[in-house]
């Protein structure tokens, strides 16, 4: 795994970016904004491919300190959720329900 460096192009986000995250309507979180953009920047500079993680990573580090636990608790419960997720689709498949 390697840890990629922070790119001047990938901005942190302003203000308005902040508050749109907040707005409870179809709620973002400030990580999930930030690894959309992440993806979007990786895509557009790396079109050679790289891995999911680095996704993650540059989202990551560019969360101000204070969103940082909240994403950590986010990133835990979708880890979770994918767990729980595969564990009711291979019972499904070892039971013969579809």
């Amino acid at each position: 795994m390697s840890h990629i460096m922070p790119d001047p192009a990938f901005e942190t986000p302003d203000e308005f970016d902040v508050l749109m995250s907040q707005n409870q309507v179809g709620y973002v979180t400030a990580f999930q904004s930030l690894y959309d953009e992440a993806e979007e920047f990786l895509l557009a500079t790396r079109p050679e491919g790289f891995e999911p993680e680095e996704i993650g990573r540059l989202a990551f580090d560019r969360l101000p300190a204070a969103e940082k636990a909240a994403a950590m608790t986010e990133l835990f419960y979708t880890y979770w959720s994918g767990r729980e997720h595969d564990r009711r689709t291979l019972a499904r498949h070892e039971g013969g329900v579809r």
